[in-house]
């Protein structure tokens, strides 16, 4: 190690207040990396950074900082492994995670909150074996709770889609369209009878749910630190889908690597369980991957749920995602799946995705259903209504 690397490396473990000393002994200014290292490791140990305070937020006792999530997960990318553990046991004890963490009974006690989640969730290879249950069980409550509120609306938006589509001449009492026969028949009231007389009925093709008429959808979804909250609702609307006759429904997480967790969609927790948060991103390879359940692009609903922060080749990644799009395939980018907050993501490739006709926004999960139904009907989707 040269003397500029060495007092560079000073420099990160000193912090800010040692700028202008080193400064004075010829240091050059930190890489742009380093500087990414240097507010890492000032977010846990300034005195300013999130870390601050210790406990005084009190353990579990209001929602947790999104922040501190994001940062857990992206660490990993500056440091090496050993390191990144050292600094993780800091952020533990200097954010006031500890005691959610080693004391279930506490946990046991902490209303469910999504941020707080996702930040245990980031964590969880650190959860001591007393406190697993108590951990899982706390997932579980806030997955049930997301659960509630969306899986009703998203099954009757998808099932709205598939079957506007979808309807035959064959009579079947078993698949009539009361909807559409009620309205279609509105003028043929009767006043004598007090009810409608149907001049026309309607039925739903039984036919579109066998294999080759099915609709594909495919998560494909980043699991690098930033997208914590986007991973936990992604997790319910998967199995939801997963759980529908009508879909084909793939789901696949990345960082650098792969891993098609399709086959945990029966079970929310345990496929939340399987997301590895944090690491860095190599998007075109997860995109590449997904590529072979593509079997009709027409009927076929591909969320690319990431905040586009690609680490590998982004020319390869630009020219896959337009290939993608022009094949007939229904492209969507959610930069975040999450209940507010302004998203973390790559702006310069957001907007060349939206130059080329693919959407690109961040979505509350209220909005999702609506999403789902438009994009499979094949309209336009507003970005302004889904935000």
């Amino acid at each position: 190690m040269d003397k500029t690397q060495e007092l560079q490396r000073w420099r990160l473990i000193l912090g800010q207040e040692s700028e202008n000393r080193l400064s004075s002994m010829n240091m050059p200014a930190l890489s742009e990396e380093q500087q990414l290292m240097d507010a890492a490791l000032a977010a846990i140990y300034n005195k300013d950074g999130f870390g601050a305070g210790g406990t005084g937020r009190g353990a579990g006792h209001g929602p947790s900082n999104p922040q501190i999530s994001r940062w857990l997960g992206d660490v990993r990318t500056l440091f090496d492994k050993e390191i990144v553990k050292i600094i993780q046991n800091d952020a533990v004890n200097r954010c006031g995670l500890k005691q959610l963490l080693f004391e279930p009974e506490l946990l046991e006690n902490t209303e469910p909150d999504i941020s707080l989640a996702s930040t245990i969730m980031t964590l969880k290879e650190m959860i001591p074996k007393r406190s697993k249950d108590s951990v899982r069980a706390f997932i579980k409550k806030i997955v049930e709770e997301i659960n509630k509120r969306l899986e009703q609306d998203i099954r009757r938006a998808v099932t709205a889609a598939v079957n506007k589509r979808a309807h035959s001449p064959i009579p079947s009492a078993a698949a009539l369209d009361y909807k559409m026969t009620i309205r279609r028949n509105l003028k043929h009231w009767s006043p004598e009878l007090k009810t409608i007389v149907p001049e026309h009925f309607y039925f739903f093709d039984r036919g579109s749910k066998t294999a080759a008429n099915k609709w594909t959808v495919i998560l494909d979804i980043d699991q690098s630190g930033s997208m914590g909250e986007s991973v936990i609702y992604s997790s319910v609307v998967s199995c939801v889908l997963a759980s529908m006759s009508s879909l084909k429904t793939r789901v696949v997480a990345f960082d650098t690597s792969i891993i098609d967790l399709t086959d945990k969609c029966d079970d929310p927790v345990e496929l939340l369980y399987g997301f590895q948060l944090g690491g860095g991103t190599d998007i075109d390879k997860s995109v590449a991957y997904c590529e072979q359940f593509i079997e009709n692009p027409r009927k076929t609903l591909f969320f690319l749920i990431s905040d586009l922060m690609e680490g590998g080749n982004r020319a390869a990644f630009v020219r896959r995602m337009t290939e993608i799009k022009a094949s007939g395939v229904t492209l969507v980018c959610l930069l975040a799946l999450a209940d507010h907050g302004k998203p973390y993501y790559d702006e310069q490739m957001a907007q060349k995705f939206s130059g080329l006709g693919i959407p690109c926004f961040a979505c509350s999960p209220q909005k999702l259903p609506d999403l789902l139904e438009q994009a499979m009907r094949g309209g336009e989707l507003s970005v302004g209504d889904l935000k």
